[in-house]
């Protein structure tokens, strides 16, 4: 396991599965089983308001042996702690002591449009949270009088319980998704690993020194600590032509994820030089020219945060990953078909190998 036993300026590969129901679950499943065979260390999957994870990481670990399965994320405003430290014993159960938790608080606009909750001082809701999923899973009696979460509560019928299965680990590996530079301390606070998303080894300090700050703050220096960045990848000999898949995800998130006013991505890329671009591509998503939008991201941009170009390009680029701090880079398919896929996913492992990076 990456956050046990992992040595500096090492990687692992992941693999990022992303949504089921977008009409390739088969290949999916294809692409998670063919990572197993290769050694791949974990396969995630996402939830935002379709599919859910954990039925997609039960169905996925059903027909893997190795791999190790994660949420990423499982959202914190879609379920109550004692349900999320349940699903996850049950499901390190099932597989065998294959999964990774991943939380996150989702955003504003799914937290309240979604799940009736109210996305207000996030930090403090996911320490409280956090809190309690690790006091259900150590089996202790949970009593917790937060801000947040009260229970039992105070005024009722209800009692303290325990968890009443054995979960098969005594501490199931805990990551947290986070971006800006609160969050990214917290994560390195109060969990075994982070989840990223457009980590660009050239601004590594950006998250990395908040992330340090948050090790040091909660005394687990010299713990291990896995840095999960989930990059798309794109072999192809020109480098325009490889960028072009990544270009409406990168618009989807800088532009049109949560609102004007509060879009982490688009603020995430203004932290790392890009603020006028940022801004371009916010203005026209907004404007639903979706097309001009994806046209608008910067070159620059995408070669930062994603792996593009030739086999020896991307194979080369892999020494700045490891060297900016990632344990698990986690591989996002773009293909468009599964043979590609599968290609995309195999290369990677010859990749891996010929760097002489694999953890």
């Amino acid at each position: 396991m990456s956050h046990q036993t992992h040595t500096p300026g090492r990687l692992r590969l992941g693999l990022n599965l992303g949504y089921w129901g977008t009409g390739g679950d088969g290949d999916n499943l294809a692409l998670a089983r063919e990572a197993d065979r290769l050694g791949y260390s974990v396969a995630w999957a996402a939830e935002a308001y379709g599919s859910d994870a954990v039925t997609v990481l039960s169905w996925v670990a059903a027909q893997t042996t190795r791999i190790d399965v994660g949420s990423a994320v499982m959202q914190i405003p879609a379920r109550t702690p004692a349900m999320t430290a349940m699903t996850a014993a049950t499901l390190d159960a099932l597989s065998g002591g294959r999964f990774r938790l991943g939380l996150g608080v989702s955003g504003p606009q799914v937290s309240e449009g979604w799940h009736g909750v109210r996305f207000d001082k996030p930090l403090a809701r996911t320490r409280e949270y956090v809190d309690i999923v690790s006091m259900a899973l150590r089996r202790e009696t949970v009593r917790y009088d937060g801000t947040h979460f009260t229970l039992p509560l105070p005024d009722g019928p209800g009692k303290a319980i325990r968890l009443t299965v054995h979960p098969v680990r005594d501490r199931i590996p805990l990551y947290l998704a986070a971006v800006g530079p609160k969050n990214l301390e917290l994560a390195g606070e109060i969990a075994d690993g982070w989840l990223a998303i457009f980590f660009s080894p050239e601004h590594a300090a950006v998250s990395m020194d908040p992330l340090q700050a948050g090790r040091i703050k909660g005394d687990r220096v010299g713990e291990p600590f896995d840095v999960v960045p989930t990059v798309p990848v794109v072999i192809a000999d020109d480098l325009e032509q490889a960028a072009a898949p990544v270009r409406g995800y990168a618009a989807l998130y800088v532009g049109g994820m949560g609102s004007k006013e509060q879009n982490f991505y688009n603020a995430l890329a203004r932290r790392m030089g890009f603020e006028a671009e940022a801004d371009e591509v916010q203005r026209l998503f907004l404007d639903r020219k979706h097309r001009e939008a994806a046209a608008a991201v910067p070159l620059d941009f995408i070669d930062q945060t994603a792996l593009i170009g030739p086999r020896e390009r991307i194979r080369d680029r892999l020494h700045a990953y490891a060297e900016a701090g990632v344990t698990t880079l986690s591989v996002s398919v773009l293909d468009p078909t599964l043979e590609r896929g599968l290609h995309t996913i195999r290369t990677m492992a010859e990749l891996l190998d010929e760097s002489g990076l694999a953890a």
